[in-house]
């Protein structure tokens, strides 16, 4: 008797799963064959975009960028709401390159997508830095910068980094070592401290010891595309370009220099923006 139910009950089941599966092949048959969905798919083409896979060469890598294409699902359903086709009703969706710096941890990025009109300023902070005047000078300015704090300094400035909340904080080191135990705990300290959890490392250059470390803790090592050394302005204006990674000291020439540096890259048509924006594969909307 029990056996006889259960053959019954799994019957049941198996005409309950074949209906569901026929209505929906039966909606999206009719769907396809609607002109209204042909004409979607016919208009799509001229407005797909080709994602744009991130450049690598030897050690070095440059971010990609998404492409986009038409969501055929969700513009038919809000054009079929509205009765007709409407091109402003389009909806949709990007695509990833094949090629990306989302899972590439052993390359040094050393600048953004050259299409990006942006800009992201670093400074590195060592245990006797004092960034206050250049933080004075950024908010002033309403400009996003990306500081990559010592593990040891951030621990001796609780009160300015909690202050430093407009910017985005990376670790640098730790007492200027790159030992996992320190390192990684510094991470965790800097999460606890302000929620951040670490996504960078900083090089000044192909530091082997710093990108086997950053790799093994799934964390992207940049290098500066322009690394400034004593004359802000003068080498900042001979080198600008597309999607710059610049490095800046905290020194007293950089804060003399900063607000000109920052009123230059904005003159020439640049965003300034944080590390994350700059080197993100994802479309500006």
């Amino acid at each position: 008797m029990l056996k006889k139910k259960l053959i019954q009950v799994t019957l049941v089941l198996l005409l309950v799963l074949f209906s569901f599966y026929y209505t929906n092949k039966t909606v999206e048959i009719i769907r396809e064959a609607d002109p209204l969905m042909k004409q979607i798919k016919q208009e799509s083409e001229k407005h797909t975009t080709t994602a744009k896979n991130a450049k690598i060469e030897g050690n070095k890598i440059i971010p990609g960028l998404n492409g986009e294409q038409v969501d055929y699902e969700e513009s038919y359903k809000r054009m079929k709401q509205y009765g007709s086709y409407n091109e402003s009703l389009t909806v949709f969706k990007e695509t990833s390159p094949t090629i990306s710096i989302e899972d590439t941890y052993d390359k040094f990025i050393i600048s953004g997508n050259e299409e990006k009109k942006e800009i992201a300023l670093v400074f590195p902070i060592y245990n006797s830095t004092d960034p206050k005047k250049i933080i004075q000078i950024l908010n002033q300015e309403d400009t996003k910068a990306t500081f990559f704090m010592d593990g040891l300094w951030l621990e001796n400035n609780l009160a300015l980094v909690k202050n430093m909340n407009k910017h985005e904080l990376e670790i640098l080191s730790y007492n200027n070592r790159y030992e996992e135990i320190y390192f990684s705990s510094a991470l965790q300290y800097l999460n606890n401290v302000t929620g951040n959890k670490g996504q960078y490392c900083y090089a000044d250059y192909d530091n082997k010891e710093v990108i086997e470390l950053c790799s093994k803790l799934a964390l992207h090592t940049i290098t500066p595309t322009i690394k400034v050394s004593n004359a802000p302005y003068q080498e900042v204006k001979e080198k600008l370009q597309n999607a710059s990674i610049i490095s800046l000291p905290i020194t007293t020439t950089t804060e003399i220099e900063l607000q000109t540096v920052i009123n230059y890259i904005k003159s020439r048509g640049y965003n300034l923006v944080t590390l994350k924006k700059l080197l993100s594969e994802n479309l500006d909307k």
